[in-house]
């Protein structure tokens, strides 16, 4: 009996770390209802759990331009989609399609991007995938 209320109060910090970390999965701070395509070379491409995250310089219009923070999925479902660290390099021309941020704040939840000096589409999940194949957007 002593030894099942010692694990039980060793569990406790366990369950409240789930908490935290379920809620750092919310995409609630995306606006899915929009979308906007952004312009641009890229600043910084950080391959970490977890989530990826894509920095670009971005020139637009008012309102736009400057450097935008833009968040993917992990590591891991990149690679298992066919990215690597190096699918994406400083310096690279790029148009980027993003769910903003609803604050109106630079930065956004990742769709695709396109690599402008050779055409190459990228996108980071499956159901996106499937929907450009089907001719959807």
């Amino acid at each position: 009996m002593f030894r099942k209320t010692i694990t039980m109060i060793a569990l406790i910090p366990a369950l409240f770390a789930v908490g935290p970390a379920r809620a750092h999965h919310s995409f609630a701070m995306f606006d899915p209802a929009k979308v906007i395509t952004l312009q641009g070379t890229v600043k910084e491409f950080r391959w970490v759990n977890p989530h990826t995250s894509l920095f670009v310089n971005v020139t637009g219009p008012a309102g736009q331009s400057g450097v935008w923070a833009i968040e993917l999925t992990s590591p891991g479902n990149l690679t298992r989609l066919g990215w690597s660290r190096q699918s994406l390099k400083v310096g690279d021309r790029v148009a980027v399609e993003v769910n903003p941020l609803r604050d109106g704040q630079h930065g956004g939840g990742f769709r695709k991007v396109t690599l402008l000096d050779n055409g190459t589409v990228l996108q980071a999940s499956l159901i996106n995938i499937e929907k450009a194949a089907a001719g959807g957007h």
